[in-house]
């Protein structure tokens, strides 16, 4: 759904939580403003709630707002107007005692880590209970098993540049659990990783979320991410949500365009062919169409019919069935001839199979 300046729950569907982890209520951001120069609004009107235990994700361009977003919820930043509410707690009205309290319940990892080279993975995940004041055998009692969790028990005496990327993101994320939190904050936390990698620490998180009824949210600009861990997703551009929902909903059925870019942006499409895509067809050009199959149409052999009914001119061009919250879900990128009349015939063939559809645009 379309939400522009309105609230959105940001929380999976059979939750029966009512009371949220984390709320912004009219949340306005504004940086600068000061000796005659002009403020920049980063946030404008942010309405939306996660509930407790979810996996919520926030996607958008660079410079929509995520980070600033994000920075609000641990007090990095404060809102210029509006409320942001973490576990009943409103963050804005706290003193630096109550914000370190609160940061101790919330656990941040990071796009590139942030460990101490100088200290080991143990010393590393030790590091916040050692500013807690905790002493040492609690310490090791806690850090070992930890390490344990994300897959690292035999790299505890290991130093940063003797870890891989993905260990290094393991032993980020043990070192946010370590105070036993209650939010996990994702900041890009897969960006600098290989495909691979991102899959495993996705897993883990997942597994971390399902095993500890920890809340994660998390921001990325990567579809994938969203498509594969997050159980609902907000879409922020120019730092208003735009579009939210269940992630199910949103990537079957994309209603506003910036949506429709990431998801265009995530096809598996060559270059070449990306790069040639226009807005309006010339004399000669094909259209290319994004088919979506789920419910009754997921199980349907509705491609071979779309062949039979606008002939051998249709091509196939990328697609894949896969699991998205759950449910199988199927994308198939083609293309055929953009003629009025071929469109028209491929339009009456969506509206009778039910089938759902998207033009990506045309290309010569």
């Amino acid at each position: 759904m379309t939400i522009p300046n309105a609230a959105a729950s940001v929380a999976p569907s059979a939750s029966a939580q009512t009371k949220p982890m984390v709320s912004f209520e009219g949340v306005i951001k504004r940086f600068g403003g000061t000796g005659g120069q002009p403020a920049f609004t980063a946030l404008d009107g942010i309405d939306f709630s996660v509930s407790h235990g979810a996996i919520a994700g926030i996607i958008g361009r660079s410079g929509a707002g995520k980070s600033t977003l994000i920075r609000l919820v641990n007090g990095l930043e404060k809102a210029t107007s509006g409320k942001v509410v973490v576990d009943g707690i409103e963050v804005g009205g706290l003193s630096e005692t109550g914000l370190r309290d609160l940061r101790r319940q919330i656990g941040m990892i990071f796009q590139h880590f942030n460990l101490l080279t100088s200290r080991t993975a143990f010393d590393n995940v030790a590091l916040p209970l050692e500013i807690a004041g905790v002493d040492s055998q609690s310490i090791k009692a806690k850090v070992g098993p930890l390490l344990d969790l994300v897959g690292l028990g035999d790299k505890a005496n290991r130093y940063p540049s003797e870890l891989s990327g993905g260990q290094k993101q393991r032993v980020g994320i043990a070192r946010a659990l370590a105070t036993d939190p209650k939010l996990l904050l994702s900041d890009e936390a897969t960006s600098a990783l290989d495909p691979e990698t991102t899959q495993s620490i996705l897993e883990l998180l997942k597994r971390i979320n399902a095993e500890l009824g920890l809340t994660v949210l998390l921001i990325t600009h990567e579809m994938e991410v969203v498509k594969t861990i997050a159980t609902d997703v907000a879409v922020i551009d120019k730092g208003r949500i735009v579009e939210a929902g269940s992630t199910f909903d949103v990537y079957a059925n994309p209603a506003h365009e910036t949506t429709r870019t990431l998801l265009a942006s995530a096809l598996a499409l060559p270059e070449w062919l990306r790069s040639g895509i226009k807005r309006s067809p010339s004399a000669g050009d094909r259209a290319l169409v994004r088919l979506v199959f789920f419910g009754e149409t997921a199980f349907q052999p509705l491609t071979g019919r779309l062949v039979a009914e606008l002939g051998a001119d249709v091509n196939i061009l990328a697609g894949g069935i896969e699991e998205i919250g759950g449910k199988p879900f199927g994308s198939l990128v083609v293309s055929y001839s953009a003629d009025p009349a071929v469109i028209a015939r491929a339009e009456k063939f969506y509206a009778e199979t039910g089938l759902k559809t998207e033009v990506l645009g045309y290309v010569a």
